[in-house]
């Protein structure tokens, strides 16, 4: 299959391989989703071959409008019309129950809820406009792996395996949208996923409690929401986190060990390691807006085979803001593991 690139002018031909069935892979503020028919379980269930993706895992429904929600959802949570006038189009998914049979079992991974999310990214509200369906639409990319935010990554991992991927650039977030649970209309939002719209912005905006729910996902439990498995978005090679404090010993260690290093930092840290580390992937400015942007970008650039890299050390902040979305990518991908300074 050879898989085209579609550009703006071509969206009315990308609609129509959706309608038929094909996937296409789309841009969002976020991440690039891997679109196909959410209305179509056969077209569904070749988004999790084409992904190698665990068919317990719930799946997003992208649409271009709140009224698409309503044909598939009846009881809301009270707080769903102040969400959505205030977040949508934006980087926030919302679940709720969803009417009995309304959606697939393999759209929602067997759940009585659906996850629903209007992107923020004029190029893919025409495409599903003209598709007349609202889309799937999971990360497009090989699952497990660092998340897609260009249409080259997307072809990196995709191609010859679906039908398209409409270019819209890289992406402005860099890390996946905010997921908060509205499945209960009785009890507080609760965010399952963090993202760029932060629990500080929501409980500031809803004037009420918005719980978190931090725990992480087992082998053989079923996840609410995407991402919320232990380890996700990594690269073949190792990666460490390196607290702020660490740098100069992780420079001597990169030093003294002759290990292969890649760096993905700010360009404080990427000057001070870059005559050591073997490659460096230096993100324009040291502020976590950045780093999130960055991250996934990072990771696959840093992870190409003729790098033939050991490690990749990683810039970390703190988890405060975009930061807690920053580190909980981060943190999978690493599967939770530090670059470890030796005491004095």
């Amino acid at each position: 299959m050879d898989t085209k690139r579609y550009h703006e002018d071509e969206i009315t031909e990308a609609a129509q391989l959706l309608q038929a069935g094909e996937l296409v892979a789309f841009p969002t503020e976020t991440v690039y989703g891997l679109g196909a028919n959410a209305l179509l379980p056969e077209a569904v269930m070749q988004v999790f071959q084409v992904k190698g993706r665990p068919q317990d895992n719930p799946l997003i429904v992208h649409v271009a409008d709140f009224q698409q929600v309503k044909e598939f959802v009846e009881n809301f949570h009270p707080l769903t019309e102040k969400i959505v006038k205030n977040f949508w189009p934006g980087p926030l998914t919302l679940i709720f129950s969803i009417k009995k049979d309304s959606l697939a079992p393999v759209v929602t991974g067997g759940l009585s809820t659906a996850a629903f999310r209007m992107p923020d990214h004029e190029l893919t509200l025409e495409l599903i406009r003209e598709a007349g369906v609202p889309l799937v639409g999971p990360s497009a990319n090989t699952s497990g792996k660092p998340s897609p935010t260009t249409a080259d990554h997307v072809l990196h991992d995709m191609s010859g395996k679906i039908a398209g991927v409409l270019d819209g650039g890289a992406t402005q977030i860099g890390v996946e949208s905010t997921v908060l649970d509205l499945s209960d209309p009785s009890q507080p939002p609760v965010i399952l996923r963090p993202g760029a719209i932060t629990q500080e912005t929501l409980m500031a905006v809803l004037e009420t409690t918005v719980e978190v729910d931090g725990h992480l996902v087992s082998e053989s439990e079923t996840p609410r929401a995407p991402g919320m498995k232990y380890k996700h978005y990594a690269p073949d090679t190792q990666v460490l986190m390196v607290h702020p404090q660490d740098w100069e010993q992780a420079l001597q260690w990169v030093t003294e060990s002759g290990v292969r290093a890649g760096v993905i930092a700010g360009p404080e840290i990427a000057e001070l390691m870059r005559y050591q580390a073997a490659a460096v992937f230096m993100l324009p400015q040291d502020t976590v807006t950045q780093a999130a942007k960055g991250l996934f970008a990072g990771l696959r650039a840093l992870d190409e085979p003729q790098l033939a890299l050991d490690v990749i050390l990683v810039e970390t902040f703190p988890e405060t803001g975009l930061g807690v979305a920053y580190m909980n990518r981060l943190g999978k991908s690493a599967g939770k593991r530090w670059f470890e300074a030796k005491a004095d």
